[in-house]
């Protein structure tokens, strides 16, 4: 019984054995695939592409792919990104604003780090007290988060935020700016060559499957994944996913709450072992 977890490898395992969804997927007879977005230090082993290469952060644009979603029978989405019209993240949005992706592009920096000499001043020129203020670095990054132990804060933030392609990046403030849920915009000439239209062609979430059983967990406190969004990507499925929305939940509480377990995880691993056709004991 395979599961594939994506974006940050060591992210599904940051809690202990009991409380971390990777763990608990592999104690409950699931064989666990940890994916890696472009750019994280576990991506840097691929045989053939590198961090000058753009993945993809988002499941549901992969599940618009036929060549995919033939390879899966089920998907559980955990505040799935895919509009960004809504985001409030207030680091995100500096970003965004400072047009840090064309920045980085133009001075041919093909990873964000911010464990680098670079990314530490960049971080720093982002994080100026007048516009914003990263004393709560996971806050301004995420949101709000209700339930995570905040004493953990600085181990979490020996992992996080991972190092990203500067593409998956770009790729990302694109669709912010336009409000659109679409691949990578190369400008008139690449669109043309790439996809024989001046204009890169939007993610058609109805394509995925209506026998694609989903389930969704989202979050009425995420910055990211806000609600307004999660809900437009709902409708605009064939199908209707089960869903579990928790209105004190932020981004990475799903992850790193200490109730996930009784709040998340019982309903996720009920709908895996349904689709399974296994007895939950969980």
């Amino acid at each position: 019984m395979p599961s594939f977890s994506s974006p940050g490898g060591d992210t599904w395992f940051i809690n202990s054995n009991e409380q971390s969804i990777g763990y608990i997927l592999a104690d409950n007879g699931f064989d666990v695939w940890i994916g890696n977005v472009r750019g994280t230090r576990w991506s840097k082993g691929h045989c053939t592409l590198s961090v000058h290469d753009k993945g993809t952060i988002m499941g549901l644009a992969a599940f618009t792919m036929p060549e995919i979603v033939k390879m899966i029978s089920s998907a559980a989405l955990l505040c799935p990104i895919s509009y960004l019209d809504h985001v409030s993240a207030s680091f995100v949005l500096r970003a965004v604003a400072m047009h840090l992706d064309q920045m980085l592009v133009a001075m041919g920096i093909h990873q964000l780090n911010f464990r680098s000499d670079m990314g530490v001043q960049i971080l720093d020129s982002l994080c100026d007290d007048e516009h914003l203020d990263c004393n709560d670095l996971l806050s301004s990054i995420t949101g709000q988060n209700c339930c995570f132990n905040s004493s953990r804060i600085d181990y979490y933030l020996e992992y996080e935020p991972h190092p990203s392609s500067t593409k998956n990046l770009r790729h990302l403030f694109q669709m912010i700016r336009k409000g659109s849920f679409a691949k990578y915009d190369y400008g008139w000439w690449g669109n043309l060559r790439r996809y024989g239209h001046l204009h890169p062609p939007s993610f058609d979430l109805s394509s995925i499957p209506e026998s694609l059983p989903i389930w969704t967990g989202y979050g009425g406190l995420d910055a990211l994944a806000d609600v307004t969004d999660v809900e437009r990507t709902i409708k605009e499925l064939r199908s209707t996913p089960e869903l579990l929305y928790i209105g004190d939940y932020g981004h990475i509480d799903f992850i790193v709450s200490v109730k996930a377990k009784d709040d998340v995880y019982v309903d996720l691993m009920r709908f895996l072992r349904a689709q399974q056709g296994m007895h939950s004991s969980y």
